[in-house]
């Protein structure tokens, strides 16, 4: 009897040990590459806008849709797709990311062997999805100062380029409104893979970055491409620039505006005769030091506050129906001096209508 107590206690400890091994062992998968939860909504529809030849696309978040959610089905998915479907590196400078569509496909690249490269924010290294990329044996750099590393790209294969307003977060790709842009351009990939390689190989941020993008203004099937990098390239004077060559149009979306000269520029445009109308993030207007919110209204300009619970996230200009300004850069003296920003400016009447369609859209729901 005693010598089967004793078997019995020590199969009860074996039965015990493998158990603990065993959840243990789930628990470390499940931390390391857990998947987006199940919910009874069906996934959104991402709303997307593909070129003819399938040079670009465009894709529009969609927070208002009871769709998102489902946390499945945005503008994410298709990046998470491209990001495996990679055959050699994808390089991401990324203000925040917390999204596990990204994060597995990141993963799933490296363990295919893909070369992969991060440079995030420093005040979000510590994200759960950032530290699990890391362990999965990724390398990843933070800017380690006190301007922001704001970009929010994507470099896959040399070849294409995502960039645009929308963070790499659940916020931004759910909840708030904003744009994501995907180019497929060799010259366009060495612009931005130049400034990735200044942050994650020469750890120049800010300022000290060098102003060197090779391939500043070039045509892509007919169609002209400008690419500026802040602080180096003194986007705010380019921004002027093309604001001051308006006729007939310019429409805004600003989550922060704070820029006395982009102001000016629009004042001056507008006493010119040209329409000008613009939506402003409220929860920004409410709390940013210095908003042009009042100076635009005050000189007679159609500007309105989103109103919405979520930011509205955009930075773009729309000019003469023409012209499109998007990227990552909030028209804000912090963006021009001290954040690391990209701004992409396309000359498209096509591309510029979708996102004129997008501004109306919001237009139409601000508070007048």
């Amino acid at each position: 009897m005693q010598k089967y107590r004793i078997h019995f206690q020590g199969l009860y400890k074996l039965v015990i040990l493998f158990l603990t091994l065993l959840f243990t062992t789930l628990a470390c998968q499940t931390a390391t590459h857990t998947q987006i939860p199940s919910v009874p909504t069906e996934p959104l529809e991402t709303e997307l806008w593909d070129s003819n030849d399938d040079w670009y696309t465009i894709y529009f978040t969609q927070p208002d849709d009871p769709s998102s959610s489902s946390l499945r089905g945005g503008p994410d998915r298709d990046l998470a797709d491209a990001i495996r479907n990679a055959r050699a590196s994808v390089d991401v400078a990324s203000h925040k990311l917390d999204l596990w569509s990204l994060r597995d496909a990141l993963i799933d690249a490296h363990r295919q062997g893909i070369t992969v490269r991060l440079v995030v924010e420093s005040d979000y290294l510590d994200e759960p999805e950032v530290q699990e990329l890391i362990a999965a044996g990724i390398p990843v750099l933070g800017d380690r100062r006190e301007g922001l590393m704001h970009n929010k790209f994507v470099i896959i294969d040399r070849q294409e380029v995502w960039t645009g307003s929308m963070n790499f977060t659940i916020n931004g790709a759910y909840h708030s409104n904003n744009n994501l842009v995907r180019v497929h351009s060799s010259e366009l990939a060495e612009n931005y893979l130049v400034e990735f390689n200044e942050m994650f190989i020469d750890d120049y941020f800010g300022p000290g970055s060098p102003a060197n993008t090779p391939h500043p203004s070039f045509n892509q099937h007919g169609i002209q491409l400008e690419t500026y990098f802040a602080p180096d390239d003194r986007t705010s004077a380019r921004l002027q620039e093309l604001i001051r060559t308006a006729q007939h149009s310019i429409y805004f979306l600003a989550f922060s505006f704070t820029s006395d000269d982009l102001a000016s520029a629009l004042i001056d445009r507008h006493q010119a005769g040209v329409e000008i109308a613009g939506v402003f993030d409220d929860a920004q207007y409410q709390s940013n030091t210095g908003t042009e919110f009042d100076n635009l209204k005050q000189s007679e300009i159609d500007v309105r506050q989103d109103g919405r619970r979520y930011n509205m996230h955009h930075k773009v200009i729309i000019i003469d129906e023409r012209i499109v300004v998007t990227g990552s850069y909030n028209f804000s003296r912090s963006a021009e001096e001290r954040n690391d920003e990209n701004t992409l400016i396309v000359h498209s009447p096509e591309i510029a209508a979708y996102f004129l369609e997008e501004f109306n859209r919001i237009y139409s729901q601000a508070l007048p």
